[in-house]
């Protein structure tokens, strides 16, 4: 059965959102409206079963929505998260659990490379092996100047975006075997910086960079590198400093499909950069932004 034709601009929610700060990280689960991650709507045909899938800030958001897409197409997922994040990781657990999949948990902070290593091993050690990567944790934090700015905001959003995207795909790298894939989660502040997100789009310019020179380097190995670059998604970053007090109500409005994106909408595209069908797709970044073309 074909799904119905719905217009994009009516699909979703599209009338801004209410002011509703939370403390850094934020949960899904006290978000209004909730984040819709796919758990009611998203439909697997079996596309990646057998394959093992680790996803980073896999709690909530794009990363909820990836882990949903993956296990309901056969993988086996694991998902790591901050451990302030515990109740959104078992809400998911709970969805899974009602889909009659196990969930692999595996709390802690990615700005400790020696936790990002043994992240890694411990994936594969719970799921019997490690062939799919989504690297999609990150750090948000909205200064109107650089001036406002402290080290310590720099320096986590360096580690968070940047450097546990290096620590985590060099580890995976070392155990992957030909026809796995890295998934990055880049954005449109790849392309196209929003001003007071200045450190968060310098991080989310080298992701790009470091997608196209990862895949170059691991195609002689036979595993591909690519990064889905979303626009404005309604997600727990935004709630909890991603935005500029009062800037929730106008946030996503000004894309032309007029309203903000939900994570189930780029649930699919993490699936289509994994599944092997698209074993030519490496060295690209693929744009989820309600039509702003900058990708």
């Amino acid at each position: 059965m074909t799904d119905a034709l719905i217009d994009p601009q009516d699909k979703f929610h599209s009338n801004g959102f209410a002011e509703q700060p939370q403390e850094w990280p934020g949960l899904q689960r006290d978000m209004d409206p909730v984040p819709d991650s796919g758990e009611e709507s998203y439909v697997g045909t079996g596309r990646l079963t057998g394959r093992k899938a680790l996803v980073t800030g896999g709690d909530s958001g794009i990363g909820r929505a990836a882990a949903i897409a993956f296990a309901r197409e056969g993988a086996a997922v694991a998902i790591n998260y901050h451990p302030r994040e515990q109740a959104d990781a078992d809400d998911l657990k709970t969805v899974f659990e009602t889909d009659g999949a196990t969930l692999v948990q595996l709390p802690g902070d990615l700005t400790d490379e020696s936790f990002c290593v043994s992240l890694v091993a411990a994936a594969q050690d719970e799921l019997g092996g490690l062939d799919i990567l989504v690297n999609n944790a990150g750090y948000q934090q909205a200064r109107e100047s650089i001036a406002d700015i402290s080290h310590e905001q720099f320096d986590r959003t360096m580690k968070t975006n940047v450097y546990a995207m290096f620590w985590l795909s060099k580890a995976a790298a070392a155990v992957m075997k030909p026809g796995s894939t890295i998934i990055n989660t880049a954005s449109v502040n790849s392309f196209n910086p929003v001003e007071e997100l200045l450190d968060y789009a310098t991080t989310k310019g080298a992701i790009e960079i470091f997608t196209k020179g990862l895949a170059k380097q691991l195609a002689s190995k036979g595993i591909r590198v690519n990064a889905v670059a979303p626009g404005p998604v309604w997600t727990p970053l935004q709630v909890s400093g991603g935005q500029l007090e009062g800037k929730l109500k106008g946030f996503g409005q000004d894309t032309p499909i007029g309203r903000a994106g939900q994570p189930v909408e780029l649930g699919g595209l993490y699936v289509t950069l994994a599944e092997e069908r698209n074993s030519f797709t490496t060295g690209s970044v693929i744009g989820a932004n309600g039509g702003t073309g900058v990708v």
